[in-house]
């Protein structure tokens, strides 16, 4: 029997196919894509592979993907459906929390590594056209930049252009195309060609035809959309 395909925009999705130990290549070419590093990623060490029941009833959980990659940085990544407003606050906080948990009482301040965030928003939230915008530290007149060990993305998944065959698409669009319609003309063009893209693409169809990971999608589905309501309800208050 034919089943609709889960969306990769659910966090329980997305987690499952950027986040498991099976999919190392899928992550590290996003991340890839992403960051655009002078040396290649070659390697991630995945933090919080776990997924929990409990956490999938709890409408306020975050289901991130956490790494560190062969490059010495650390990586949280949060796709986010709904906007709820505070995102460069919640960003920023959990920039420093996971910076800070990286180092013991009596470490050196030296042992902290280059710590970024990655959101995945499924909604327009920056005042600007780009879907992808990068933010570090850095002198507000000459632009001069502090360090590089703070940053955090903002990807826009509305804000991407309409893909199609004849476009010479970046990776990173790619991939947000993926998020975006892994159906599309787009991504089963290039499937055929590329083997992390296929390898996430038939994670997801295996992911929709379990039983088991349907009726956990459906039940994360659910306390988000809980979610999504009591965020309305306190917008109306």
């Amino acid at each position: 029997m034919t089943r609709t395909l889960l969306s990769p925009k659910v966090d329980f999705v997305f987690k499952k196919i950027f986040g498991s130990e099976e999919n190392k290549s899928v992550l590290i070419s996003f991340l890839n894509a992403t960051l655009k590093p002078k040396k290649e990623i070659v390697s991630v060490d995945l933090k919080n592979t776990d997924i929990e029941k409990e956490y999938l009833k709890d409408k306020f959980s975050r289901l991130d993907v956490k790494a560190t990659t062969s490059n010495k940085e650390t990586i949280n990544i949060e796709i986010q459906l709904k906007n709820e407003y505070d995102m460069i606050q919640r960003s920023l906080y959990y920039w420093s929390k996971i910076y800070e948990e990286q180092i013991q009482e009596e470490d050196s301040y030296s042992n902290l590594n280059r710590t970024v965030c990655i959101n995945i928003l499924n909604y327009n939230y920056l005042k600007n056209d780009r879907f992808h915008n990068i933010y570090r530290l850095k002198e507000i007149e000459t632009n001069e930049e502090l360090t590089d060990i703070e940053e955090i993305h903002f990807i826009e998944i509305p804000k991407l252009r309409e893909l199609n065959l004849n476009d010479e698409a970046d990776m990173l669009e790619v991939w947000i195309e993926f998020l975006r319609d892994p159906e599309s003309e787009v991504i089963r063009n290039i499937e055929m060609s590329n083997e992390e893209v296929r390898k996430a693409k038939d994670k997801l169809y295996k992911l929709s035809q379990s039983k088991k990971d349907r009726e956990l999608y459906f039940l994360r589905e659910k306390s988000i959309r809980d979610e999504i309501s009591a965020l309305y309800d306190a917008e109306q208050k």
